[in-house]
């Protein structure tokens, strides 16, 4: 291996890093590691300048590697590997430091956040040190993509691929496609025909040359990699068909929440209160009718029916809001003479229009009444004979401080969003990972939020968490080009800092085939001994932790670069070390 000659640059990421952490102090203090022979500090290194500087003092200097003490590697180890390969350098000569997550934002102390930092980096530098150059891996793309869930965004995303000329398999697990849009009977914040604007997006996708639609089918369990997948789908019939594709997405949407298990609201105990899909089905017959087959006088819609609640779900179901709205809208329409009543716990009006349509509906003589929704729910009982009305609703309205009475005979309740009941199954089908609702959880929220951490599987709408239709096609696009764009190279790079299995240490064991958790390993029977795909490999050590005899090497995380990292965490004093000659 060739003599080390280390660059160092320690990023103020603005005031980030540099608020909290000497970075002068920093880089001076490194400057005295052996194999040192650069050490500086520059206020944004991910910047086209401190990329640029970089590459010149690589080439000025003759740096053989790199170390860049910033944010998490999550968000910018691409980009400086990008720049090493540009300076002429193979980008695994690269380590990075991340002295933001790991110090700055999580210390209040400048002094003892300065002293990790010198830690993280020089445990960053003595890693570097046994760095090896890593040849890129390349496979071969099957221009055929397989979309799971036939909604809004599986839709859109399957005839954005199939318009380009690519075949596209589309499998829904239900008889029909469309999923909850299908359902409704207007949109927010326009009030559009949601049939009008689905119902043609359908029929394209039923006659696409492109596509093949497979109804009331099930997928078990998908094979293979990014470029390479496989997987065996099952019908109605018990037919089974083998399917072959490059890529995945996936658009399984979700469910609504069962409201009966707040026992406040009286659901299914009482024959007027309903669900928001409920409601959607009898707008779309025409008319709104009471069980009775009556007009109802006094209509009232609660907000976030299992949503935003500790004991139920805490999360915002992003949708309830506007739909609220938009059948308070519709109720006056149709019922001019009736009162409506908003009980809501907060009014969430983000999105396009949807701001402007809260405004025009409190014109609307529509009464808005607030409750805790961490505090006593509103409780639905039913009315006596005096009251004139079927039900009455008893809350403390908070705006007012009162305990007032709410008259109703058609309670709306808008229920929560939640993730599917066969999530995990799908999940566990494709190979992503789960947040703790249960949607499925993307690479990066902001960088990457439709890529998964398994290459070559995207998740779009609903199944990644609450969203309104305008989201869902945003995503189901996205997902799409990057798609399309794979296609268009025809063979994509591929990680390869992977695990390696030394045959001659190898007992045969096994035991790295049960904890892979990418099944990326299988047995060779013939020689008795475990081998890795490094296509599927993603280089999580597991495997390596585990094996009894040491016989797998985990690339650009070894046995020695990890002790070396430890041995520079824990250095107290550096003692000045003479720089090795230019090559």
């Amino acid at each position: 291996m060739e003599n080390p000659r280390i660059g160092v640059y320690v990023c103020w990421c603005g005031t980030n890093i540099a608020k909290m952490v000497d970075v002068q102090a920093v880089a001076d203090d490194i400057k005295d590691m052996e194999n040192v022979v650069i050490a500086k500090d520059y206020k944004y290194m991910c910047s086209d300048p401190g990329q640029e500087l970089i590459i010149k003092d690589i080439k000025e200097n003759n740096l053989n590697r790199i170390v860049v003490s910033a944010c998490s590697p999550r968000i910018h180890e691409l980009t400086f590997r990008k720049a090493l390969e540009n300076a002429g350098l193979n980008p695994y000569l690269f380590e990075m430091a991340n002295i933001r997550e790991h110090v700055s934002w999580v210390h209040l102390d400048r002094d003892q956040a300065t002293r990790k930092a010198k830690s993280l980096v020089r445990a960053a530098v003595s890693k570097v040190n046994f760095h090896e150059s890593l040849d890129k891996l390349t496979v071969e793309i099957n221009p055929a993509t397989l979309v799971i869930g036939g909604g809004i965004a599986g839709l859109s995303a399957a005839l954005s691929i199939a318009e380009a000329g690519k075949k596209v398999y589309v499998v829904e697990k239900e008889k029909e496609l469309g999923g909850h849009v299908t359902k409704l009977d207007l949109t927010f914040p326009y009030l559009y025909s949601a049939e009008q604007m689905i119902r043609p997006k359908i029929n394209k996708v039923l006659n696409h040359d492109n596509i093949d639609v497979f109804l009331n089918t099930n997928i078990d369990e998908t094979f293979g990699y990014i470029g390479n997948f496989e997987t065996t789908i099952h019908t109605d019939k018990d037919e089974e068909i083998e399917l072959k594709f490059g890529n995945i997405i996936v658009a399984t949407g979700l469910k609504t929440f069962n409201p009966s298990e707040i026992k406040n609201y009286g659901f299914t105990k009482l024959p007027d209160i309903v669900t928001s899909i409920d409601f959607e089905k009898r707008l779309k017959t025409g008319k709104i009718l009471t069980s009775t087959g009556k007009e109802p006088k006094h209509i009232v819609i609660i907000h976030c029916v299992g949503s935003r609640n500790k004991e139920y779900k805490e999360f915002c179901s992003r949708v309830c809001c506007m739909t609220a709205l938009k059948y308070a809208n519709q109720v006056r329409s149709a019922l001019p003479e009736s009162s409506i009543y908003e009980i809501y716990a907060d009014m969430r009006a983000f999105g396009k229009g949807c701001e402007e349509f809260y405004e025009q509906s409190s014109r609307r003589n529509i009464m808005f009444l607030m409750y805790d929704q961490q505090g006593e729910l509103p409780l639905i009982t039913k009315a006596s004979a005096k009251d004139k009305c079927q039900m009455i609703i008893s809350m403390r309205e908070q705006l007012s401080g009162d305990d007032i009475e709410v008259p109703a005979d058609l309670v709306i309740l808008m229920t929560a969003m939640e993730a599917r009941d066969d999530a995990k199954d799908i999940a566990h089908a494709v190979g992503i990972s789960m947040c703790g609702n249960e949607f499925y959880i993307e690479r990066h929220p902001k960088l990457d939020p439709v890529a998964t951490t398994t290459d070559g599987v995207y998740i779009v709408g609903c199944c990644q968490g609450p969203k309104d239709i305008t989201e869902s096609i945003t995503q189901a696009l996205a997902a799409s080009s990057r798609v399309l764009g794979s296609i268009a190279v025809g063979q994509v790079e591929v990680e390869v800092t992977t695990a390696k299995v030394n045959e001659d240490l190898c007992c045969g064991c096994q035991t790295c085939i049960s904890v892979c958790p990418y099944t990326a390993i299988s047995f060779d029977e013939e020689k008795n001994v475990s081998v890795v795909n490094e296509v599927l490999c993603k280089g999580c050590g597991t495997c390596g932790s585990t094996c009894p005899t040491g016989a797998i090497r985990c690339s650009h995380y070894t046995d020695q670069q990890i002790m070396s990292q430890i041995e520079g965490l824990l250095l107290t004093s550096i003692p000045k070390k003479e720089i090795p000659e230019e090559a």
